[in-house]
């Protein structure tokens, strides 16, 4: 298995250490064809994007991409916000950007204290404490997704169930539905190999993604190698590799609405 793309880095316009170039050169030195440039989202109280800092980010793909060569998309972690399927990514943003990454994390600007409270303060509680969620809890964070995905033109969603839990199958149903990829992220284990295989089974489609935070982990593939060594889910439902690349739903939508 040949990585082909990295469709989730960071630089220091969210949480990443390395530049846009460093990470475009990281990428053209393992030999990628494509890689993203995917800062946390807007809401993101300490290592968000600044809306005020996206044509320097724009200016810095595109010159990265004339020295390395390698195809560089501007994009970004946005953040679900509310169970109703809200992200930090504004209908006025999406002209911005190439491709639209989303997920759950802390320390965010929700759209209000109930939905701070449902998504993050339950859900986290439960990971700090190392308990099984209650059902209600579940049912909220996998409304949150699917609402996401149904709201919104989605192209990835990143690192699922990582401090967070939800119904993987019914998620993945709605990813198939709608053409969103789920991430296999190799930044931390946060599906096992059984709910791999088990969200195989839906029809969902799959990348891997390194969610590097310096560019000496652009590319990085170890825990999905170690991940897919135990699962048993072909290798053709990962659009990333051996030379695919995905067809992602928001370009297709810029073209029709934009």
């Amino acid at each position: 298995m040949i990585l082909t793309a990295d469709y989730h880095t960071h630089t220091p316009y969210s949480h990443g250490k390395n530049t846009v170039y460093e990470n475009a050169k990281a990428a053209k030195d393992k030999g990628l064809k494509q890689i993203a440039i995917t800062d946390h989202g807007f809401n993101h109280l300490l290592f968000g994007l600044k809306r005020k800092r996206l044509s320097d980010l724009r200016s810095e793909i595109n010159e990265a991409e004339h020295f390395t060569g390698v195809k560089v998309l501007m994009g970004m972690e946005s953040n679900i916000i509310s169970i109703s399927g809200k992200t930090d990514m504004k209908e006025s943003d999406l002209k911005y950007f190439d491709v639209y990454l989303c997920g759950i994390h802390e320390v965010l600007r929700f759209a209000s204290f109930s939905d701070m409270f449902n998504i993050f303060f339950k859900n986290y509680t439960a990971y700090k404490f190392g308990k099984k969620p209650s059902q209600k809890v579940i049912e909220n964070t996998t409304k949150a997704y699917i609402n996401v995905i149904k709201n919104n033109p989605v192209d990835i969603l990143t690192h699922i169930n990582y401090k967070c839990y939800c119904n993987l199958n019914e998620v993945a149903k709605c990813c198939a539905d709608y053409g969103t990829y789920i991430e296999i992220n190799t930044k931390k284990r946060h599906i096992s190999a059984e709910e791999l295989n088990s969200m195989a089974q839906t029809g969902a489609r799959f990348v891997i993604d390194s969610d590097a935070h310096s560019a000496d982990r652009v590319g990085d593939t170890k825990i999905a190698d170690e991940l897919l060594a135990e699962a048993d889910i072909p290798l053709d439902l990962i659009d990333n590799i051996d030379g695919r690349l995905p067809r992602f739903r928001f370009a297709e939508y810029k073209e029709k609405n934009l």
